[in-house]
């Protein structure tokens, strides 16, 4: 009787110690499967200025406070601290202040005005800089095409940057395809058509306007023509399922 009794009891203790080593295997497991489920965002280390005109240091985190220096247009800075949500729109743009180093100095900048793309620099070609960004960013991508008649040739080069950023695209399309630096980003909000001129036109250009598309205060397309004897090329910004689309066809008349 006692026999059957210890048997009994070492049955439901090896039991009860299988249940436990299956509930905890369970456990371990469904943790793994929630942690890796969860993608891993690490914040740059550093960013580069945008802004056309360059971009204010300032010694605290609001747009009010005492200017610093200026980091022109292309610095790269390293970034210190990030604020991680929206707490203001400057000129169209929602952003926040970060804490930022500039030539060994700490301070604050509108992050809307700062890109993890490095710019693509003077007289760069699309190709070079898709070629350059890729080694950082793998799915930027870059196709070229030519096409029209013998008489209007044309040529498209299509640049694809894997942000949904509109003014990043603009700021990029800007640097890189000639778009007038008189030419402000686009405020989202506004008009359904609009249609700006460049006020700086050189003489012998007969157009040189940017026309915006919106619906219900949201981008929907950016277009810049230019037109001049013999040559003309028009650059298009259009927000893509694989990213922002930057395409410039170029006409020869």
């Amino acid at each position: 009787m006692k026999t059957v009794a210890f048997s009994l009891l070492a049955l439901a203790g090896f039991t009860l110690l299988f249940s436990c080593k299956n509930d905890a295997k369970t456990n371990e497991e469904t943790q793994t499967v929630v942690t890796d489920s969860i993608p891993a965002e690490t914040a740059p280390d550093a960013m580069y200025v945008t802004a056309v005109s360059g971009l204010t240091l300032r010694e605290f985190p609001n747009l009010q406070s005492a200017k610093l220096a200026v980091m022109p247009l292309g610095t790269k800075v390293k970034i210190v601290n990030t604020e991680g949500k929206t707490t203001m729109n400057v000129g169209g743009i929602d952003g926040a202040m970060d804490e930022v180093e500039f030539n060994n100095q700490k301070g604050y900048a509108f992050n809307g005005f700062l890109s993890k793309f490095s710019p693509p620099g003077q007289d760069a070609s699309a190709k070079n800089y898709a070629e350059e960004l890729k080694k950082d960013f793998p799915k930027v991508s870059y196709t070229e095409a030519t096409g029209g008649t013998a008489s209007q040739p044309t040529k498209t080069e299509t640049l694809i940057l894997p942000t949904d950023t509109w003014h990043e695209a603009f700021f990029t399309a800007q640097q890189l395809f000639a778009i007038p630096k008189g030419f402000a980003f686009p405020n989202p909000k506004g008009s359904n058509s609009e249609t700006q001129q460049n006020n700086d036109k050189k003489k012998g250009d007969f157009v040189s306007e940017l026309q915006i598309a919106r619906n219900d205060n949201q981008l929907q397309k950016i277009v810049y023509n230019y037109k001049t004897t013999g040559f003309g090329y028009t650059v298009t910004i259009t927000k893509e399922a694989e990213g922002m689309k930057l395409e410039k066809t170029e006409v020869a008349d």
